[in-house]
């Protein structure tokens, strides 16, 4: 296990009723930005009860976040930020109104000319706003981490940036909200928190003994609690607490301490959505199976460990095992009504030159953390998935 330092200032509030105690911990006497999607908040009761919580607390309203957040629908905001002096940015919904939440923070302090150098160039994020988040869907994780990802629709870009000043000051997780969820939506956060597991966990061996049973426990309760979540046709609360806790933890830095990361089927996943308009959770269930099977002698030791822990696979055959677990990890999302084929999207093999293209449009060469998938792998990655 490598070296490592931790450190998550995100204060959460979890449990039923906790959206009473945003209050608490907004600072005194500062304008604050309530950020939202669209009317769903409104349907489920949520809109109602952050706005009672609110109380007194001067706020402005800025709503209409779509997924795959877009920094030409976000630039708006800022104008609301700088002309009421907003202070502190509330987000109130999934994975994309934070992270467009996070934007603005950054954007709101940052001194150059273009914000959306935040994300093309990457520099050093020196100030932002502070921010709290009310989860809404869990999947992302973004409500317990410092990252964000932006889409910008003119040039077909998706592209990731994060500090620690972006770490919400704190995050409410009531479980309750996710009961009027729909069933794809649902589907979509557990594929995308049990990627997420993935990407820190199905690498290389560190003898990251904790870290490594950590993320097996988050990927069976993914797995079952979250299959479970899916299939129930009435909301169990432990349920929904556990799924909800699970998705958190996927992705608050805390399994990817000490180990080799990846991060690759986020890269191609992310390019597939820019292009098509997957769903995030959709991409990534599309392009992971093609990962793996490209890896799948390179990270041997690993994915036989992922399929007898997680799947039950065993055999003295390890390359029948290695795509006897590919095989249960691909139908996994199958059976969440997902499909994970391109061609299932009637997108065919000039998708592979397109995400090519856009690739080395932003100079994205080495594709993961774990340095073993370049562009030179996404012909045979996405060849497999046709």
């Amino acid at each position: 296990m490598k070296n490592f330092e931790f450190y998550n200032p995100v204060r959460i509030l979890f449990g039923k009723g906790t959206i009473s105690k945003i209050s608490n911990h907004l600072p005194a006497g500062v304008p604050v930005l309530f950020v939202y999607g669209g009317g769903s908040i409104k349907k489920n009761g949520v809109y109602d009860q952050v706005v009672k919580a609110l109380g007194a607390t001067e706020y402005y309203e800025f709503s209409g976040v779509q997924p795959n957040p877009s920094y030409e629908q976000l630039m708006p905001a800022l104008g609301i930020i700088r002309g009421k002096n907003i202070g502190f940015i509330l987000a109130v919904g999934g994975g994309s109104v934070i992270d467009g939440s996070k934007f603005l923070a950054a954007a709101a302090c940052y001194k150059g000319d273009e914000p959306w150098d935040l994300l093309s160039l990457q520099p050093e994020v020196k100030e932002a706003l502070p921010i709290g988040t009310v989860l809404t869907l869990p999947a992302t994780g973004t409500e317990m981490n410092g990252n964000s990802v932006i889409s910008r629709i003119s040039v077909n870009h998706k592209l990731a940036f994060g500090s620690s000043l972006l770490m919400p000051r704190f995050s409410v997780l009531d479980p309750e909200v996710t009961y009027s969820l729909p069933k794809n939506q649902i589907a979509n956060g557990v594929i995308d928190a049990f990627i997420h597991v993935l990407e820190q966990y199905l690498t290389y061996p560190s003898r990251a003994e904790v870290q490594d049973r950590f993320a097996e426990s988050l990927l069976l309760i993914l797995k079952d609690t979250g299959s479970k979540v899916f299939a129930d046709p009435e909301p169990d609360y432990n349920d929904r607490a556990n799924f909800m806790w699970a998705a958190t933890n996927a992705l608050n830095t805390s399994i990817s301490m000490g180990v080799i990361n990846d991060w690759s089927t986020h890269t191609i996943g992310h390019e597939l959505t820019a292009l098509y308009g997957f769903d995030h959770a959709v991409s990534l269930a599309i392009v992971l199976p093609g990962v793996l099977t490209l890896l799948r002698e390179k990270r041997k030791e690993k994915l036989l460990q992922y399929g007898e822990r997680i799947w039950g696979i065993t055999s003295f055959d390890h390359q029948a095992a290695i795509l006897e677990t590919i095989k249960y990890t691909e139908q996994f999302f199958r059976c969440l009504g997902v499909n994970t084929k391109l061609s299932e999207y009637g997108i065919g093999s000039e998708a592979i030159d397109k995400v090519v293209n856009q690739l080395n449009s932003h100079g994205a060469t080495m594709l993961g953390r774990a340095r073993d998938v370049t562009i030179d792998d996404v012909p045979a990655i996405l060849g497999t998935r046709l």
